[in-house]
């Protein structure tokens, strides 16, 4: 990506999002006096024909060999959080920069986590096995559990979501450890900030959390990061929910460590690979909870999306740096695409 920050010009944009007519009308006002051109994503010949000329493109998911191979493109936005799939080197190599929509859905997958943490927490799953069979109590040692209050959460990654988990884990009472790549200033909701740039492990997050959220991006450096190692030095009371990427976590590793009784259980709304194969041995795993990356919305998540969009464009224009910018660090060269 070039680091150039002078003032830019747009000139033509191509938008294949599926958004209703006042909200394409939103963006087609933001980028004026550009001309702007709105194909249907399905219609692969207005797009080829529009990135003959296009500077700028606004996409629903991610790119793919055709915005790569634009003669005139500049900037593209990818309308959805996650940049994994878009992170290859020959982005870097033309010089394309790429933004992403992180941040537009926070709030409900943070609440998502806790929906996991709470579920494991309270063994929502007997319960509920308890009343289809209209009985009563009968849960062995269930008077032993403890709630969240007063627990330590350790989260891995610190972008929107982790830091609306923060939040959530600061309202239920929790301690909260955070372990980040980078350093940065640390926030009211957390007790303590761990930084790999700054010589820190995830370490003393794996030994002292109850419950491990995973919010950190999939990049080379990250895949796998929880593996036989990290099970080994969590709590044996310790949940882990990946609310992430599925390839975090060595799935095979994490298997093997609920069989063992290494950790308490899992939450996971991501695996490896999607959709989950129904021979996969993790559905069967004891105490795993999965969803198939499905996150009830948040009711403003397309106007979050305008709203990003429209302050990148100002930025862009400006010669200023971006939101949510894809780095050469977040680059991911395994399984690319499907």
């Amino acid at each position: 990506m070039s680091d150039d920050r002078r003032p830019r010009e747009i000139r033509q944009v191509l938008a294949t999002v599926l958004f209703e007519p006042d909200e394409i009308e939103q963006l087609r006002q933001a980028f004026a006096p550009a001309e702007f051109v709105h194909v249907h994503p399905g219609d692969a010949e207005g797009i080829t024909r529009a990135l003959e000329h296009a500077d700028v493109a606004v996409i629903p998911g991610d790119l793919d060999e055709r915005f790569l191979a634009a003669p005139q493109l500049a900037w593209v936005h990818c309308g959805h959080s996650g940049l994994t799939r878009s992170a290859v080197p020959e982005v870097f190599e033309r010089g394309l920069l790429v933004t992403g929509s992180a941040g537009r859905s926070a709030p409900a997958l943070a609440q998502h986590a806790f929906y996991f943490a709470l579920a494991l927490t309270f063994d929502a799953r007997r319960l509920f096995e308890q009343q289809s069979t209209h009985t009563w109590g009968g849960i062995d040692g269930y008077g032993q559990r403890f709630a969240l209050w007063g627990k330590t959460l350790g989260i891995v990654g610190f972008g929107h979501t982790a830091k609306e988990m923060a939040r959530l884990g600061k309202a239920f009472g929790m301690r909260v450890l955070v372990y980040r790549r980078g350093a940065v200033e640390s926030s009211p909701d957390v007790d303590l900030m761990l930084s790999a740039d700054e010589g820190a492990t995830v370490d003393q997050l794996l030994d002292e959390a109850d419950v491990i959220m995973l919010a950190a991006q999939l990049t080379d450096a990250t895949h796998h990061m929880f593996s036989a190692e990290q099970f080994t030095r969590m709590k044996k009371t310790a949940y882990l929910v990946n609310l992430g990427r599925g390839p975090l976590i060595d799935q095979d590793a994490l298997v093997e460590a609920l069989h063992a009784g290494q950790i308490a259980g899992a939450g996971l709304d991501v695996t490896d690979p999607e959709p989950l194969p129904a021979d996969s041995a993790l559905w069967d795993a004891p105490n795993v909870i999965i969803t198939p990356h499905m996150t009830p919305r948040v009711p403003d998540r397309t106007q979050r999306t305008i709203d990003i969009v429209v302050e990148n464009i100002r930025r862009y224009r400006a010669g200023e740096p971006m939101l949510n910018t894809l780095t050469e660090r977040e680059i991911y060269t395994r399984n690319q695409r499907v």
